[in-house]
């Protein structure tokens, strides 16, 4: 089970924090990382356990967050700065409480949106007798193909919901940025048509004042 710690987050850590437990030995979760903020989490390990952890930004500014995974021990396993997406795979050289922290404190005013998934173990085999030294019956082994297949598919779906996640917010920040460029070229054709006006009318003013004075 995760155990978070605020860190500079503050309550806002929680405002779209999204967990699903997938299984015993997997979880992710979706979590908005505020500027300059950084959010850690805990997970019990037991040690020979293989862990892997993924990650990746889906919205706020360069996609961009810096992540430090370290051992009970405060020994640096994993550490990549301003990354948009990775794996780490590892195997727990302790009993202990590893901690993993994302951090977005070198953002001034960008929000990041920021998902991972954090498996710990391996797959349990799908039947009891799964690794017993005789072969699988055929029936078992259609049943094994098939259970790999939608893991696969999972794996797939949820990739595919991030890329649309974050195409999504592309779409949108660049739809806010042609609508302020619009409203601005708008803007300013709007005050060159009144400059014309006056500077035209100014033209006539001139004329006409220079003809007055003439005739008298």
């Amino acid at each position: 089970m995760f155990l978070r710690d605020y860190g500079a987050a503050g309550p806002w850590g929680w405002l779209t924090l999204l967990l699903v437990a997938c299984a015993a030995w997997a979880s992710e979760i979706t979590f908005e990382l505020p500027d300059n903020a950084k959010q850690c989490f805990y997970e019990e390990i037991v040690q020979g356990t293989k862990c892997t952890l993924e990650f990746q930004v889906i919205t706020g500014g360069h996609y961009d967050v810096d992540c430090r995974l370290e051992d009970p021990g405060g020994a640096v396993l994993y550490k990549e700065m301003k990354k948009q997406y990775d794996s780490f795979t590892f195997t727990a050289s302790r009993n202990g409480t590893y901690k993993f922290c994302f951090s977005n404190e070198f953002s001034t005013f960008t929000h990041k949106t920021v998902y991972f998934d954090f498996q710990v173990g391996e797959d349990p085999p799908l039947f009891p007798s799964e690794n017993r030294a005789t072969a699988l019956t055929q029936m078992e082994s259609a049943c094994v193909s098939i259970h790999e297949a939608l893991k696969s598919v999972i794996d797939y779906q949820t990739h595919f919901r991030l890329r649309e996640a974050q195409g999504r917010s592309r779409a949108e920040d660049l739809n806010t940025r042609v609508a302020y460029w619009s409203i601005g070229e708008a803007i300013i054709l709007l005050v060159v048509s009144i400059g014309q006006v006056f500077l035209l009318k100014s033209f006539f003013s001139d004329k006409r004042t220079t003809t007055t004075r003439v005739a008298s």
